[in-house]
């Protein structure tokens, strides 16, 4: 699995012109599912998502606080294309990511990970398979990216 996460000030989701999905501080996480990837993978990326210290405590002391512990929000978004190819030629090649049918359930099953370790309220997500419009204040900005083969 694949992850892009990006500390924000305020996230949302629209599809079709209306809002699905929208937060206010905290994280919102792009994931990438690769064809090969296990329940292994998904419970290292919820771990890391819910564990990355990112945020001051109220001391001001940088890098101290995780998501859970400042009590904030994940906006989760599926999104294949985290696994393209572009190697060959200009068009991208995503036979690496899992395909649709699979990838449902795998990432339902993680977003009940991050639920159970965070807080079922606090973790958001998009509609998955649809063209999405992701709106974003980033906050710092912080963009950190993660990939569950290199822990």
């Amino acid at each position: 699995m694949r992850a892009v996460i990006q500390r924000v000030k305020t996230a949302s989701v629209t599809v079709n012109g209306a809002i699905v999905s929208e937060i206010g501080q905290g994280l919102c996480v792009l994931i990438g599912i690769n064809q090969e990837d296990t329940e292994a993978d998904a419970d290292f990326i919820a771990k890391k998502l819910t564990t990355l210290k990112l945020w001051p405590d109220s001391n001001g002391k940088d890098w101290k606080l995780n998501v859970k512990d400042a009590g904030f929000d994940i906006l989760s978004v599926s999104q294949f294309t985290l696994y393209a190819q572009t190697s060959k030629g200009a068009k991208p090649d995503f036979h690496l990511a899992m395909k649709s049918a699979d990838s449902f359930p795998f990432y339902q099953a993680f977003l009940e990970k991050l639920r159970i370790l965070h807080a079922a309220d606090k973790v958001k997500d998009g509609q998955f398979g649809a063209m999405m419009d992701v709106g974003l204040v980033n906050d710092g900005p912080v963009t950190i990216l993660l990939d569950s083969r290199d822990k």
